[in-house]
């Protein structure tokens, strides 16, 4: 793999372990500001609608200019926005925050992942992909949990000021690191909204949607979840996290190695365990053991879908990935939107901490079905392809026969 890969998975990094810190301090952030943790809930809706709106906004833009420089600026926006949480006074300049740096969320895996698959030989662009990924998966493992810790022990703000120091970080990493990639000749904006009339395209953002939806239900409450159910301490949510972090770890690694191999059937398995294990998430916190376990498989089968449904996108938006990839990885964080804030719906309904389980296995099944759907579509394609060749084929034939012949 090229060194640049590390540039982006350190950026990578930087990005991830501002996504999920959060998680781990809402008890603190909602304590300080005075807001019910359903409130608090929407500091990850609004990160997740940002890099929504982001993705493609930014990625439009960065048509015009090359995609090294675009990644920089894109990590400079980032450093910004978590300066301005890190430093905010009320709740709504903290959500503020969050929503800059958001912005360079989807931009940033969107154009990063159309680079690192770029770098390498087409039969390894999915384990490409999911080096840089890497990046967002030790995120978790490292910088989330020890974020938290930090937070916890000193104050949530000084974790924030340590992430816009790893978007410093990250920055100077692609600069020295990622080669100079002038923009793309021919690359024009209605080129790229083609790839959105493919179905295959649409159906594979609903599945990011729904499925990885599915994993933040679960794991944007995991705080209250594992404190007031579960029994754990406040200090042992920072653990939690850590194997969260392994699971991603352990399922990007899977997705990488076999999505170039057996796309749709490691979709199948993922989505459908993913289903599975967030129903018995209901009973498992109940138990601290059992928690722990469905944890890491959480991260583990949640994340397993990343590299597959980022290739998949990237092999269908022919001749336009980089629109599309940046608006999958939006509807990563749409998913996670519309996750966190049923999760907050079903807690305030007076469901309890572990209703949001519920809402995850029901997001990811209905990705399973999709999964099924676009499946059979694809099926039926060649097939009709072949039945309209046969039908040409024999009007021609029965024209020739048809013809008179001279002599």
């Amino acid at each position: 793999m090229p060194l640049a890969l590390l540039a982006l998975a350190v950026g990578a990094f930087g990005i991830g372990t501002t996504e999920f810190v959060v998680m781990g301090l809402l008890p603190e952030i909602a304590a300080d500001y005075g807001v019910p943790i359903p409130t608090a809930g929407l500091l990850v809706t609004g990160y997740a609608l940002g890099v929504v709106v982001g993705a493609p906004l930014l990625t439009v833009f960065g048509n015009k200019v090359s995609r090294k420089r675009m990644l920089m600026l894109l990590m400079g926006l980032f450093v910004l926005g978590n300066l301005l949480s890190a430093l905010a006074p009320s709740f709504g300049t903290m959500l503020t925050g969050r929503v800059i740096a958001s912005l360079a969320h989807g931009s940033f895996f969107g154009i990063g992942s159309v680079v690192a698959a770029g770098l390498v030989a087409p039969d390894k662009k999915a384990g490409a992909i999911a080096t840089m990924f890497t990046g967002l998966t030790v995120a978790n493992i490292v910088g989330v949990p020890l974020g938290t810790f930090i937070g916890q022990a000193v104050g949530w703000r000084t974790t924030f000021v340590i992430v816009a120091v790893l978007g410093v970080i990250g920055l100077l990493g692609i600069a020295r690191l990622v080669p100079a990639m002038p923009r793309p000749e021919g690359t024009h904006l209605r080129r790229e909204l083609k790839a959105f009339r493919n179905p295959q395209v649409l159906l594979a953002m609903a599945m990011t949607v729904l499925g990885f939806g599915g994993v933040f239900a679960a794991i944007t409450y995991i705080a209250p979840m594992m404190t007031e159910v579960a029994g754990y301490s406040d200090g042992a949510v920072t653990w939690l996290l850590v194997l969260f972090g392994v699971g991603m770890f352990l399922g990007n690694l899977l997705g990488g190695r076999y999505a170039d191999r057996a796309l749709m059937p490691l979709l199948y398995a993922a989505l459908g365990g993913l289903a599975i294990v967030l129903a018995l998430f209901t009973v498992a916190a109940h138990n601290k053991v059992l928690a722990s376990i469905v944890i890491l498989l959480v991260g583990a089968l949640g994340f397993a879908t990343v590299p597959p449904l980022q290739k998949r996108v990237l092999d269908q938006a022919h001749g336009a990935p980089t629109l599309a990839s940046a608006v999958n990885i939006g509807a990563f964080n749409l998913g996670n939107a519309l996750a966190a804030w049923l999760g907050g719906i079903v807690i305030a309904a007076g469901f309890g901490y572990t209703s949001p389980n519920w809402v995850g296995a029901a997001l990811a099944a209905a990705a399973l079905g999709l999964a099924f759907w676009s499946a059979a579509l694809e099926r039926r394609a060649p097939a009709a392809g072949a039945a309209e060749a046969e039908a040409v084929g024999a009007d021609i034939t029965g024209a020739e026969a048809r013809t008179p012949v001279h002599h």
